[in-house]
């Protein structure tokens, strides 16, 4: 399977890590060794001295597509689930690409919902939330994504031939620790939860590595 990111599709969440919204998504990605799911404990390696989590509606895919039409995309997706793309940013803004900063295992906690397209449509007006010891860090709505579910699944299927249990995390809405003053990053012992409306909660303890 491929898990397919897409990075800064909230507006207000470039604004926030002070860069302009893209022009065209931008994609990057995750292996299956990061995915766990609820309950099981988000590590932090010693390599990372700032960790975060990032709230995100995750689209399933349910039959292999290329070149998919964005008026068809629904047609494709299996469901929809709850993503927390956890992000070591001490090393994602000292390298020029993401692969190590987002690959470390146990960085994608994912939901065992998976809800329908004929509940959830296209995925927009969910609301999306992170909170961190019962704190609420990011709440956003997939209203404000800057490329939609449908355009990203055409656009995404451009370059990879996506196949049924595939998966495409749609993006993070503004609030991550990195971007707060004084600066908020998960530590040992903290519980993060990620809810999308609609959908449910994943909700994972964070330890440090042993």
């Amino acid at each position: 399977m491929k898990i397919i990111c897409i990075g800064r599709n909230y507006a207000e969440h470039a604004a926030e890590l002070g860069d302009e919204p893209p022009t065209e998504p931008l994609i990057f990605g995750k292996f299956e060794n990061t995915l766990i799911g609820p309950g099981e404990a988000i590590v932090l390696p010693p390599e990372a001295t700032h960790v975060d989590s990032e709230a995100e509606l995750a689209v399933e895919i349910g039959r292999q597509g290329h070149r998919i039409p964005a008026g068809e995309a629904l047609d494709y997706i299996r469901g929809y689930r709850v993503a927390n793309d956890v992000s070591a940013r001490n090393i994602q803004y000292a390298e020029s690409q993401w692969t190590r900063a987002k690959g470390f295992d146990t960085f994608c906690p994912l939901s065992t919902e998976l809800v329908p397209v004929s509940e959830i449509g296209d995925g927009s007006r969910l609301h999306v939330l992170q909170r961190l010891n019962g704190q609420v860090l990011q709440d956003g709505n997939t209203n404000d994504l800057i490329f939609d579910v449908p355009f990203l699944i055409a656009f995404v299927s451009r370059v990879f031939t996506l196949d049924p249990g595939d998966l495409i995390l749609t993006g993070t809405p503004p609030g991550i620790g990195w971007a707060r003053e004084p600066k908020i990053s998960m530590k040992d012992g903290d519980v993060v939860e990620v809810e999308v409306e609609g959908i449910g909660v994943v909700s994972n303890p964070v330890v440090a590595a042993a």
